[in-house]
């Protein structure tokens, strides 16, 4: 399956952010803590050359705990900022506000230096879309700064946060990149629900899932469905389909229903903390 979702508005937010970054100190780049080098958009590197960057691994709950600590020191030993949060229960937020500061910390000695005082660091919020960047916010804010949805693309146009006087953050929609030039990111990124599901094919989708859970996390299908993996990953899906009563009025294998299960449950967390991806000489026994 070939996998690309890069509507009009994405190439319109990217022109807004190219002309933005002027006005900024520090990019927030919020990553999917499952994938958190595929759900990183190269082009923000480009738009954020020579800016402070602090990535966020969020979701960083319904991911390999191991993974999660390896991913943020990979980020370190690149130089970034980096700290894992969970935005929708809070988990790491109060790290956040510190690491802003600290990554900034250049910017506020010239500022006091020249006799500038309280001018608040002025970040710019990025991220593809469906990372929970608006979640993030709302959460940081202690208010819904922001409007928020589990569909991607839902954040629209420029929105300025202030958040106290020491922080003001820029919210920006979510944005791909025209193309994948490695197929497996895109198919990830479909994976965590940052390509939209209507132009996917779920049931492959998820046949790819059973395959990756059977040989990295063993012991997450039979515990979740108390079936066997044993065989072709679509008697596996079968099988699931049957115990969760996924069967048609003529008692036909309801295969699309059993694929979007598998591919919710994942995204919920319900099949267990599982990573999709490693740090380069980090293997998942390693992690």
């Amino acid at each position: 399956m070939n996998y690309q979702w890069y509507p009009g508005h994405m190439t319109k937010a990217k022109r807004q952010m190219q002309e933005d970054i002027k006005l900024i100190d520090l990019i927030i780049e919020i990553t999917d803590a499952r994938v958190p080098m595929s759900s990183r958009n190269p082009d923000i590197d480009d738009i954020g050359r020579n800016k402070s960057r602090l990535i966020l691994l969020n979701k960083s709950d319904l991911a390999d705990p191991k993974a999660n600590e390896s991913w943020i020191q990979y980020f370190k030993d690149q130089g970034y900022h980096a700290v894992g949060i969970d935005a929708r229960n809070k988990s790491g937020i109060k790290k956040v506000q510190n690491t802003i500061l600290e990554a900034c910390k250049e910017k506020i000695e010239r500022d006091r230096k020249k006799g500038i005082k309280n001018r608040p660091v002025r970040a710019m919020v990025v991220g593809i879309p469906n990372v929970g960047k608006s979640t993030f916010i709302n959460t940081y804010a202690g208010k819904a700064a922001t409007k928020t949805g589990n569909k991607p693309g839902v954040t629209k146009g420029k929105q300025w946060v202030r958040l106290n006087k020491s922080v003001e953050l820029l919210d920006t929609p979510g944005i791909l990149w025209p193309k994948f030039e490695d197929q497996t990111v895109g198919e990830r990124l479909a994976m965590i629900g940052s390509i939209k599901d209507d132009i996917l094919n779920i049931e492959e989708l998820s046949l790819v899932m059973i395959d990756y859970l059977r040989e990295h996390y063993a012991g997450a299908i039979e515990h979740r469905y108390e079936v066997s993996v044993e065989g072709r990953h679509v008697e596996v899906l079968e099988r699931i389909a049957r115990k969760r009563g996924c069967i048609k009025q003529n008692q036909e294998i309801d295969y699309a229903k059993a694929a979007a299960l598998v591919m919710d449950e994942f995204r919920s967390g319900r099949l267990g903390r599982v990573t999709l991806e490693y740090p380069d000489g980090c293997g998942e026994e390693d992690a």
